[in-house]
């Protein structure tokens, strides 16, 4: 063959790549059987729309460098724009991607800055330890009928609201107002705690009104204690009545600590002296207390609450100490156990993930990739704890043999964060279970909500709904992967360097299911957490609702507090009515939360798990939380195997596809096949369409039925390459056109030019009627 005719084929194959590939031209057969290229004006105009911002952007790089403790928020920056709308998108799956992360070395110490800064050695920093634990009126430990008044002014401000940390109902007036008050003002009002066995008593907490519209609170106060409620027995200082200082505003918690180390009695009363001269008689409590040995079993029929057999840590760790127990638990247990960080707080310290998993360090092909994140809010102590154990009980019953945890660790890929805001944690720790109030800690060092802080996707989404609709064109919608928009990586972002963290996790591990552990409530609850229109509150679903409800109702009907019909009300909702769960946009909205950016980029479901009424609760209550959650917590996990799982493949090749689109019927939220081309489609039981498509490749449909069995239906797919991909591939490698490509070809050029002569006749033949009208 000479140069000159292998050039000419060289240019036919590119100029048929091209036709095919933009469809910017059409081949039209002349009667001496050569080919002419004819440019098609289709007179189309690019413009680049909501619906094209997957495609329109890059990733998105860090500029401000995290180093230093007092650097300011990350921001994110992106150079690429666009005429309407530009967005960063996680970064395309290859199969060169080992979803893993550096394994972090716990034996190394702490950056001697970052522990001088927050660890300076002052003793204030210390969290003060009591000689007794709370009764549990925060808790509600304490049951309503333990507590009594004197007075009070209505229901909503009646004794059983007396408890610390308790928070008010939005309207002034509200059944679940935010304390006790008093019906008069005057020195002999009182409010009476019932210890129901003898106590000794070391101590009281006091708070003042938890209200937007009212600023109540006790200056001081006194203290009685009593065995049968009528011969009482003030508190002493010395040989005069003790006078407890109280609070300075509504909302810190002020200790008083008794004198007398023997103070036994049943029942014990607060007795308001002096208040806001403003206000009026209100105060939330807690009471410290020990309760006697009982060796003759008097009270045994009190004994409601069983502990835990489980020999686990059940303490509060802040970050030295939780560095300590994970280093443990990854010695006792190197085989299915690795650390890693995914990066680091505002003040330096490390956000670390135990990954739990019979292969540690890699992804297999099959293998789904499950998340739990705690500490989203430093404050809320519980979620963190609980990861802190559920690691330890994984690895001590992995060793007994025990074969649900086997089965799990052998099946499942598991990452626990338990402190995503370290910063917050470490203030409200330094405080103390009883003493950090309501909000200390919540937000991270600079103030940030990090539940608030993650891209607004929703509204990318809608916004691009109501731009297609009006444009009355639905075939370029995106309703998965959305990118992230540019204004979130803008330099004048304020996003946390821990939310950055977070979000590069979820980008780079193809997580399946994860919840989010909060606390201060009692209720699960599933996206959508933003409303459409901005409204307090309205039920917005996704296109998963049905299996939202269930992965929220598994962990609800499991946990043995929220499942209980005789508990009563945290704080001022009651979540029984939806049988403890609730969508979270109709509990109330949150622009940017967690759930829904971690539906909307990825293909990971996520809830939150409002964990308990207490946000911190004392040590003293660890092991019965263990209990109530232990449960809930493994079977959670185990749903990440529920529906459709397999692995989409080239049909000549059998390699792996990344990045192919998984489409359900009925359902409008699509996934995608990660670095090997497998893929995890979470579902109710059912049969289901399932159609799957791929850049380069034919579609393919079939039926999977998903079965009520704990374990995935296999759905696995083989995808034939197109005409033009197989052609792109002939000539990327100077190949020869085979048979089969070249009659496609020959039938493209038919096809076209049976089109194009059609269209001439209608022109001619339109033409022709005009002239004879005319």
């Amino acid at each position: 063959m000479s140069e000159g005719t292998v050039m000419a084929q060289s240019l036919y194959f590119t100029f048929v790549l091209s036709c095919l590939i933009c469809g910017s031209c059409g081949l039209v057969s002349s009667g001496n059987g050569t080919t002419t290229v004819r440019s098609v004006d289709y007179n189309a105009t690019t413009t680049v729309t909501p619906t094209e911002r997957r495609d329109s952007t890059t990733k998105p790089s860090t500029t401000q460098s995290n180093k230093s403790p007092n650097a300011p928020a990350v921001r994110l920056t992106s150079t690429t724009t666009s005429k309407v709308l530009t967005t960063t998108r996680p970064p395309k799956t290859t199969t060169t991607a080992n979803y893993s992360f550096n394994t972090e070395d716990l034996n190394e110490g702490i950056d001697k800055k970052v522990e001088k800064i927050i660890w300076n050695k002052e003793p204030e920093d210390e969290p003060l330890e009591f000689e007794c634990p709370p009764l549990g009126l925060e808790s509600l430990r304490v049951k309503d009928t333990q507590l009594r008044a004197s007075s009070y002014k209505r229901r909503g401000l009646g004794p059983h609201r007396g408890r610390l940390n308790i928070q008010s109902g939005i309207e002034d007036g509200d059944i679940y107002d935010g304390a006790w008050c008093a019906q008069y003002e005057d020195k002999k009002q009182w409010l009476e705690v019932d210890a129901r066995r003898p106590t000794r008593f070391t101590g009281v907490i006091l708070q003042g009104r938890s209200s937007i519209w009212s600023w109540d609170f006790i200056l001081t106060y006194k203290v009685q204690f009593s065995n049968d409620t009528l011969v009482w027995q003030p508190a002493m200082n010395g040989t005069k009545e003790a006078v407890f200082e109280g609070n300075q505003d509504t909302e810190t918690p002020v200790l008083a600590l008794f004198n007398e180390s023997a103070t036994v009695a049943r029942y014990i009363r607060i007795n308001p002296q002096s208040w806001y001269e403003n206000g009026t008689i209100c105060l939330r409590s807690e009471v410290l207390g020990c309760t006697l040995p009982d060796p003759n079993n008097i009270y045994a029929w009190q004994q409601t609450e069983q502990g835990t057999k489980d020999k686990l840590d059940f303490r509060h760790h802040n970050y030295k100490e939780m560095r300590k127990l994970m280093k443990s638990v990854t010695e006792a247990c190197p085989d299915i156990t690795h650390i890693y960080s995914i990066g680091k707080s505002h003040m330096g310290l490390k956000m670390y993930v135990m990954e739990i998993s019979d292969h540690p360090g890699k992804h297999e092909l099959g293998e789904p990739e499950f998340r739990y994140v705690a500490g989203m809010h430093g404050n809320e102590a519980l979620g963190r704890e609980l990861l802190l154990n559920l690691m330890q009980y994984i690895c001590q019953e992995y060793k007994l043999g025990n074969q649900r945890i086997v089965r799990l660790v052998k099946e499942t890929r598991i990452h626990l964060l338990p402190s995503m805001n370290p910063d917050g944690y470490e203030m409200a720790f330094k405080k103390g279970s009883e003493l950090a109030g309501w909000a200390l800690g919540r937000y991270s060092y600079q103030g940030i909500d990090m539940n608030h802080n993650f891209a607004d996707l929703n509204k990318v989404m809608w916004d691009a709904i109501e731009f297609d609709f009006q444009n009355n064109d639905k075939s370029k919608l995106i309703n998965h992967y959305i990118p992230i928009p540019e204004y979130y990586t803008s330099e004048d972002a304020f996003v946390a360097l821990e939310t950055r963290a977070v979000i590069n996790w979820m980008q780079n591990i193809p997580f399946v299911l994860s919840a989010n552990l909060h606390g201060g409530e009692l209720v699960v609850t599933y996206p959508f957490d933003r409303t459409e229109d901005w409204a307090p509150h309205d039920d917005t679903p996704t296109p998963d609702n049905s299996f939202f409800r269930w992965l929220a109702t598994v962990y609800a009907s499991t946990n043995q507090v929220m499942s209980n019909p005789d508990r009563r009300p945290c704080h001022n909702e009651n979540f029984q009515r939806y049988n403890n769960i609730i969508n979270g946009a109709n509990w109330h909205t949150v622009q940017g939360s967690m759930n829904d950016f971690s539906y909307l980029h990825t293909n990971c479901f996520d809830v939150t798990v409002e964990l308990s009424c207490d946000k911190f609760p004392h040590a003293s209550e660890l092991p019965i939380e263990w209990e109530n959650n232990k449960e809930s917590l493994l079977i959670y996990m185990e749903q990440v195997h529920r529906g459709l799982k397999g692995v989409i493949r080239d049909k000549d090749t059998e390699a792996g596809i990344a990045d192919a689109i998984i489409k359900v019927d009925d359902i409008d939220h699509h996934i995608r096949s990660v670095a090997d081309g497998d893929y995890w489609r979470l579902l109710n039981p059912g049969e289901y369409e399932v159609t799957v498509s791929a850049e380069g490749y034919n579609p393919s449909t079939r039926m999977c039925r998903v079965m009520y069995e704990h374990y995935p239906t296999i759905c696995d797919f083989r995808l034939t390459k197109t005409p033009k991909q197989r052609l792109k591939e002939i000539l990327a490698k100077g190949g020869k056109l085979p048979k089969d490509l070249q009659l496609r070809l020959r039938q493209l050029r038919l096809r076209k030019l049976r089109a194009s002569t059609k269209a001439i006749n209608s022109r001619r033949a339109a033409a022709s009627r005009k002239a004879r009208g005319s």
